[in-house]
């Protein structure tokens, strides 16, 4: 079978003709028709790398032929060209499993920043291989840990994400790894050997919040004593990570938005627009949906952001990885502080498997800081953590055996103790352990209680 680099896919000969020739330029072969029908035939007699397609085309639309290629050929990105403004069809098509879109009239220099990028998913070029995340402690590397279902299904989708350039928006609450999982998104994906920026949004006072994001050049206010750099182009060929999207005044929203739907700036002061090469992950602990419904988030800007999103789930939602999370959390905590690794004594960890954690990894982490900062004689015991919410602890918990075996001896205890609290009523005793009825069903068959429930 034939081997090329390219497909185009449009009806416009001036338009083919224009991206053959810069894709010529930059050394990769090509082949190009004006209809949906020859798009297929060209698909099912050669292998490409790539996929460039217009929205509209005689005989159908470019959004079926990322389907089609999606399902038959899910490593090869497809690109979609679209009319200036159309970003309804944009958006639907990323949702469609496009890698990404340019507008017409085609910015060549956006052209190539995106095929250079979408290249990289092949890996078949030298230069365009994508560099792999460097090794070292266990903070440096992006990754969830758990082995749950939920996890394990956070871990899949973030592999996927990482094939595609449409923007993520990262939901869940505080602490539950939100920034880690964009981390793991561009980590995995082709923009890996670039920046990774990540910014607070809720963080930068709201006078300095154009400067930050554009950049300025001498002069153009007060205190611009020198030209800066903004966040986007600190971001280039990389990843803008967005953290508190929510927080953004209406202002920056409408100059956020532009800068993505364009992908173009204008520093302050400055008098000519440039390129920018940035995909975008966002991410809050609100709901913006109903920040958009209360008319304080743009609807635009929303649906701009949100083209996928990826939810986290709280830590009570995966309760079953708890023990596992304990000692990476303390491995790492002794790691940065290198201090030996401390036991952790029965009722102290009844005591942490018991907490309801409504600041979730983030809280744990800090609850076994401070345990770390008291504890003595290298063991951890249940007044160090400190804690302000747990369940009782009975007097006689003590157990002996592996970290494992402890905490389903103590979630057992646990469980059955709301259960009796609760007249085996499973709905209310869910409720008190902050847990969904199907999770203690799940839990209710694992530790052998289900036929006591019945």
């Amino acid at each position: 079978m034939i081997q090329l680099d390219c497909l185009i896919v449009d009806d416009e000969p001036d338009i083919r003709e224009l991206l053959e020739l810069t894709l010529a330029r930059m050394g990769l072969s090509t082949a190009s028709t004006g209809t949906l029908s020859e798009a297929r035939n060209e698909l099912s007699s050669k292998s490409f790398r790539l996929c460039l397609t217009d929205m509209r085309l005689p005989d159908g639309d470019g959004i079926e032929l990322v389907e089609d290629i999606s399902e038959k050929w899910p490593d090869m990105p497809v690109a979609v060209i679209t009319a200036h403004g159309n970003m309804e069809l944009a958006i639907k098509a990323l949702k469609n499993g496009a890698f990404d879109f340019v507008s017409k009239p085609v910015d060549l220099k956006v052209l190539r920043n995106l095929v250079e990028t979408a290249l990289k998913l092949t890996g078949s070029n030298d230069n365009l291989k994508v560099s792999k995340v460097p090794s070292g402690d266990l903070s440096d590397t992006p990754e969830l840990f758990g082995s749950s279902t939920a996890i394990e299904a956070i871990r899949k989708m973030t592999t996927k994400l990482a094939r595609s350039q449409a923007p993520v928006h990262i939901s869940g609450e505080s602490g539950t790894g939100k920034e880690l999982a964009a981390r793991m998104i561009h980590a995995q994906g082709p923009r890996s050997d670039h920046a990774f920026v990540a910014v607070n949004c809720g963080a930068i006072p709201q006078e300095l919040m154009e400067s930050e994001f554009f950049g300025h050049v001498k002069g153009s206010f007060t205190g611009a004593i020198a030209d800066k750099s903004g966040l986007f182009q600190v971001a280039n060929h990389g990843t803008l990570f967005l953290d508190e999207i929510a927080d953004l005044p209406m202002i920056m929203q409408v100059k956020l938005l532009r800068a993505i739907q364009e992908k173009t700036i204008r520093p302050i002061g400055g008098t000519n627009e440039s390129a920018i090469d940035v995909r975008i992950i966002s991410a809050t602990h609100k709901n913006l949906q109903q920040l958009v419904e209360e008319g304080l988030f743009r609807q635009d800007l929303y649906y701009r952001v949100n083209v996928i999103e990826l939810n986290l789930p709280a830590l009570r939602e995966h309760t079953e990885d708890l023990p596992g999370l304990i000692d990476f959390c303390l491995d790492k905590i002794c790691q940065k502080n290198d201090i030996p690794k401390p036991e952790i004594q029965g009722e102290a960890m009844q005591a942490l498997i018991s907490h309801h954690y409504p600041g979730n990894v983030r809280e744990l982490e800090n609850i076994l800081e401070g345990a770390l900062a008291l504890h003595e004689d290298n063991r951890v015991v249940a007044k160090d953590l400190k804690l302000s919410r747990t369940t009782p602890v009975p007097a006689s918990a003590t157990f002996d055996g592996t970290l494992e075996q402890q905490v389903e001896h103590f979630e057992k205890q646990i469980i059955e103790n709301a259960l009796n609290t609760n007249q085996w009523n499973r709905t209310a005793a869910a409720n008190q352990l902050g847990i969904s009825l199907r999770q203690l069903r799940y839990k209710l068959e694992k530790l052998g209680l289900d036929k006591q429930a019945e």
